[in-house]
Parts: C-alpha cells; sequence; structure tokens
C-alpha cells in the first residue's frame, strides 16, 4: 500500500520520540552516573564524555560544533580532562549501566530491541553520512555481541543522525547553539530560559542570543515572539520531514510496529528521567503543551 508524504511525516515524528526516551534516560540515571563518577567525572561531564567518545578524536571545537547546544566549557573541561582515547572508558561504562538499568526499569524493551536489531542495522548500513560526521563517526565502533545492545546502538546511531540532521538544518539558517536553544526553549514553554541554563549555557550567552535573535524579527524586547515560534515549529517540522528516510528503509508497517512495541517500555524509562532528573529533562521526549 502506498503512504503519502504526510503519512510517513506523521510516522517520522512519531518514532522520533521512542527513539530519544530509548537513549537519553540513561545520561541522568544513578547506575551511569555512579560509574561516571568513579572514572574522576561527576553526571553532566561524564555524559558529554561517553556520548561523544566515538568523535573525541577531532578535538574541541568539532565537538562543540557537534554537539550544537551543550556548553562549550563543559566540553572543554573534559577534553583538557583527558586524552581522545581514554573517552572509551566513560562509553563502556554507560554501556553496562544501559544494559543493568533497561533490565530493571523497562524489561520489556529487551525482546524489542533483540528482535529488531538485525533491521535496524540494515536500516543504518544503508543511511548516507556524508555532512554528518558526529552519527559516522560511531560507525568506527565494533558491533558487540549482545542482541540487545546491538539493538540499542543502531537505534542511538540513528538518534545521532538525526541529530546531525537538525543541526545541519539549524546551520543552514545561520543560528548559533544558544540561539537554537533560546528558541527551543521559548517553543517548549520553559521559563527563565530554562533549557538553555540546564545545558550550562552562560547568562551572557543566553542574553546574547536573544539580542540576534530580536535583530533577526525573530524576539521583541528580550522575547522569543510569535514569529519565532512559528520558525522554531518550522524547524521541528523540517527535521521530522528530511528523518523520513531511515524509516522508508525499515518500511511503514515495521515501523509502526516498532513504535508500538517501543513507547510502552519508553514512558516507564521517561518517568525514569522525572525521578533523575526532572520533569523538563529530555524535552525532545516530551509533548509539547
Amino acid at each position: 500500500m502506498a503512504r503519502t508524504e504526510q503519512e510517513w511525516f506523521e510516522l517520522s515524528k512519531r518514532i522520533a520520540r521512542s527513539v530519544q526516551t530509548t537513549v537519553g534516560w540513561i545520561f541522568w540515571d544513578p547506575g551511569a552516573v555512579a560509574r561516571f563518577e568513579a572514572l574522576g567525572l561527576p553526571g553532566p561531564l561524564g555524559y558529554i564524555a561517553s556520548r561523544s567518545a566515538p568523535f573525541a578524536g577531532a578535538g574541541y571545537a568539532a565537538l562543540v560544533a557537534a554537539l550544537g547546544s551543550i556548553s562549550p566549557m563543559g566540553i572543554q573541561f573534559v577534553v583538557d580532562f583527558m586524552a581522545p582515547q581514554e573517552f572509551m572508558k566513560y562509553w563502556d561504562a554507560r554501556n553496562e549501566a544501559i544494559r543493568e538499568g533497561l533490565e530493571a526499569h523497562a524489561p520489556e524493551i529487551l525482546e524489542v530491541l533483540a528482535e529488531y536489531a538485525p533491521q535496524l542495522e540494515a536500516v543504518v548500513d544503508q543511511l548516507p553520512f556524508a555532512g554528518r560526521p558526529f552519527s559516522a563517526s560511531h560507525l568506527d565502533i565494533p558491533r558487540c555481541a549482545d542482541p540487545v545492545m546491538r539493538g540499542w546502538h543502531a537505534i542511538n546511531i540513528i538518534r545521532e543522525w538525526r541529530g546531525d540532521t537538525h543541526w545541519g538544518l539549524v546551520a543552514e539558517h545561520n543560528l548559533s547553539g544558544s540561539e537554537a536553544s533560546t528558541l527551543h526553549n521559548a517553543w517548549l514553554r520553559y521559563d527563565n530560559e530554562w533549557l538553555s541554563r540546564s545545558r550550562g549555557i552562560s547568562d551572557d550567552a543566553i542574553q546574547q542570543s536573544l539580542v540576534d535573535l530580536e535583530g533577526r524579527g525573530l524576539a521583541t524586547h528580550g522575547v522569543v515572539n510569535e514569529r519565532g515560534l512559528a520558525f522554531r515549529q518550522h524547524l521541528e517540522d523540517e527535521t521530522d520531514r528530511r528523518c523520513v528516510l531511515p524509516w522508508r528503509q525499515l518500511g511503514y508497517e515495521a515501523t509502526e510496529s516498532l513504535a508500538d512495541l517501543l513507547e510502552p517500555p519508553c514512558e516507564l524509562l521517561l518517568h525514569r528521567v522525572d525521578i533523575t532528573a526532572g520533569e523538563r529533562y529530555q524535552p525532545a521526549s516530551r509533548i509539547r503543551p
């Protein structure tokens, strides 16, 4: 059955939430944080180290560019703290915490990840990575033997591919990471520039982003305006459109089935984020009010 472009768009939008949740919960999980601290970094910096491990050799400036709205100061600290090859210790620690946490908090997802691992890896093998260096760097990491973790890592690569695609779109519009974060915060209807502050962006950078956005007509008197909100909605929608490709490769029915299977355990994982971090964290998993 032929599907319309609107149907593909809606499916891409729908499954993006579960893809984000399947991965993102781990960065605030006490099991991961304890492992990061044992290696020498507190949770937020351990998050930077574990997530960016495949790309660490590219250096500070490339990591800042790849991670978009994450605090450059935090990235600088991590880069200064250890050599690129040492980042993999945090990657391995995160993997241990993932397997342990999934078993404890969302055991239903284990079978889903194992079952879909071969299909998701086949999707990853077909994706175009030109202009997407951060997600591409993950292809150099050997695939593990555990089918659950193979499925998880395939979803993580698809997630980072989406991230590269989104930041490419942001770059098309010549937005800085802090400007993008300020727009996102307003679009989510969070107050007090919460999102930017949660990512370690300084008050000075936040204020400059509002000045710059006002110069583009996207803010008025230091507040993102209706035009800015509409523009942020365009970025969201266009990201979902550009990220249909992995799901076309998987197939509509298979993607729909995967979404059905992922959503219940992902709600448990998102509740885990509510407990370990707070109800505003992991905004890509949240339904916009």
